[in-house]
């Protein structure tokens, strides 16, 4: 696509600014500025605030009616001290773009630009949607469509750069893709007392272990093995001394499923667990579970419209079908009012040295991902705005 190679230069140069200066979620005040300055240089849109710290352009096509369709980038970074040797480093201590999301950014203000160039023969009404607060629940995206940025929205679509795919190559998978990533946090209450007298205690580091233990037979043997799901304990916090046995025992974690009746078995599983060990040595607990975003299900209609952009804007050879994944996205939160699909863009380069997973300190992409980007947003909408499936298919009972 020509446009957007005229356009490459601009994006990478907005990706790199954002790079520089990245903000945390829902405090992404000069982020959401300086998106909303540039799209102020753009023709024919309607630039509103739904919130603080996010920006919505509204973009009505001269062409006549059509599909409302919406784009949707996410702007926030991470509490990471970047360690790479980019020339646009991170200039906010500790603070760094260490999962793409000023690349997502920079992507949509592309497509806003060419899209807004070409107002006169597009149909429907294009919306860009600048989202905080992707990283931290209860996330941007659900206090977005409480803002009714979805009111009469017919198609969704969002991007993500992914460095452990290479650069150049576009995953599209129909049905569940990202997990439900729900969170919990556990006090286990014995009694403390002398390491040289544990007959005189309740030792909740004992009975900690065992329900550590008995966790992993919830996966393992109390769900159906078809039934894709993670239970991680992934912190255990205890203790003053080595001759004192505390009286509390805290355990953090995280849950993973796709099956809306298996996000609520499994808690209460746990919690089965947690009472039965608990009273069988004399100690209490304490159980809370916090449901994150839902999962992630592509619809399959909207899928197949974004394969044949990507064969006819990047090459049919690009594309390929991912595994499910049991990372989560709050992208879900559109996927509730409209069917859509999430895009998996390519930006790894073995050869570069871009290979750091996300949420690493050293991550990085390959610039060149930004114009499939584009490339792919642009098509998206174009294609979707006079789409003629269903607007109600399966996406949308997600």
């Amino acid at each position: 696509m020509a446009e957007v190679a005229a356009i490459e230069e601009q994006v990478i140069a907005w990706r790199r600014h954002l790079h520089q200066h990245p903000e945390l979620s829902f405090q992404e005040h000069r982020t959401a500025e300086y998106v909303e300055t540039q799209l102020r240089s753009m023709p024919g849109l309607d630039i509103r605030r739904p919130t603080p710290t996010s920006v919505l352009a509204v973009l009505r096509g001269g062409a006549g009616p059509g599909n409302t369709v919406l784009l949707r980038a996410d702007m926030d970074a991470l509490p990471i001290e970047e360690e790479t040797d980019l020339p646009y480093t991170s200039q906010n201590a500790g603070v760094m773009h260490a999962c793409g999301h000023d690349g997502h950014t920079a992507m949509l203000l592309g497509a806003a630009k060419l899209l807004s160039e070409r107002q006169a023969a597009l149909r429907g009404e294009i919306r860009f949607i600048f989202q905080h607060a992707e990283e931290l629940f209860p996330g941007g995206a659900q206090e977005l469509v409480d803002a009714g940025v979805m009111e009469r929205v017919q198609y969704a679509v969002g991007t993500h750069l992914f460095s452990s795919i290479p650069v150049g190559m576009v995953a599209l998978k129909d049905g569940p893709l990202l997990a439900a990533p729900d969170a919990f946090e556990i006090a286990i209450v014995g009694r403390g007392g002398h390491g040289a007298q544990p007959n005189t205690a309740v030792d909740p580091i004992v009975i900690a272990a065992q329900v550590v233990l008995a966790f992993q037979t919830i996966v393992a043997r109390q769900i159906d093995p078809l039934q894709p799901a993670v239970l991680s304990v992934t912190t255990i916090h205890a203790g003053t001394a080595h001759n004192i046995i505390p009286e509390t025992v805290t355990l953090t974690g995280t849950v993973r499923t796709f099956d809306t009746e298996l996000r609520i078995t499994i808690p209460a599983l746990m919690e089965r667990l947690l009472k039965g060990i608990t009273e069988a040595y004399g100690a209490s607990y304490r159980f809370e579970y916090n449901q994150g975003y839902r999962a992630l299900h592509n619809d399959p209609q909207v899928t197949e419209v974004l394969r044949e952009v990507v064969r006819e804007t990047v090459g049919a050879g690009v594309l390929f079908e991912p595994p499910a994944n049991m990372g989560g996205e709050d992208f879900s939160a559109y996927l509730t009012k409209a069917p859509g699909t999430f895009v998996i863009i390519g930006a790894g380069n073995v050869d570069a040295g871009i290979t750091a997973p996300h949420h690493h300190p050293k991550f990085a992409i390959d610039e060149r991902a930004l114009g499939t980007g584009v490339a792919i947003l642009v098509g998206a909408a174009e294609r979707l705005s006079v789409f003629a499936g269903s607007p109600n298919s399966s996406g949308h009972a997600h």
